[in-house]
């Protein structure tokens, strides 16, 4: 795709997540994009994303799910205010609930294609709903409630205790 990723327009302090940073050489550094109404992003698992020979590991799907349904997340909410994807203040969501229902085995050596369209906006929060197949098959679904990125998060500072 020549179009920019999601992912694409994070800075450069919010590109080190395991699932979708580009700034992690070790992570999936998936990339997500607008396909009409819906969101989409392919990744073809590695070999070692292996849970018994010749499929995928669930773990893997979930992250998918997770990171996938967070760029959703900022994307739909820039979309709805009409503001570009650059445009400050920068919106960044985290994951405060994560749902995923395993369908069916997942196969290993294809490209797995995760789709999400978004269910709810609000201020606080975005409701993103997925589904991942292989081969055309729905291998798995989820739902992933991202809110608003807290601002301890945002300015780098470390949670207070309880």
């Amino acid at each position: 795709m020549t179009e920019k990723a999601f992912q694409d327009y994070y800075s450069e302090k919010f590109s080190h997540c395991y699932g979708c940073g580009r700034k992690n050489e070790h992570g999936h550094q998936i990339k997500s994009y607008w396909d009409g109404e819906e969101s989409v992003a392919v990744y073809e698992p590695e070999p070692y994303h292996i849970a018994i020979p010749g499929f995928v590991y669930g773990g893997l799907i979930a992250s998918l799910i997770d990171c996938h349904g967070t760029g959703t997340a900022a994307a739909a909410t820039y979309r709805e205010q009409g503001r570009a994807m650059d445009s400050e203040p920068a919106l960044r969501f985290v994951t405060a609930s994560l749902k995923v229902d395993f369908l069916a085995p997942t196969p290993l050596g294809v490209p797995l294609e995760i789709r999400a369209t978004v269910s709810q906006i609000t201020p606080k929060k975005v409701v993103v709903d997925e589904k991942v197949t292989a081969n055309g098959k729905i291998c798995a679904t989820g739902q992933v409630i991202a809110v608003k990125m807290p601002d301890s998060m945002l300015a780098g500072k470390e949670p207070q205790s309880r």
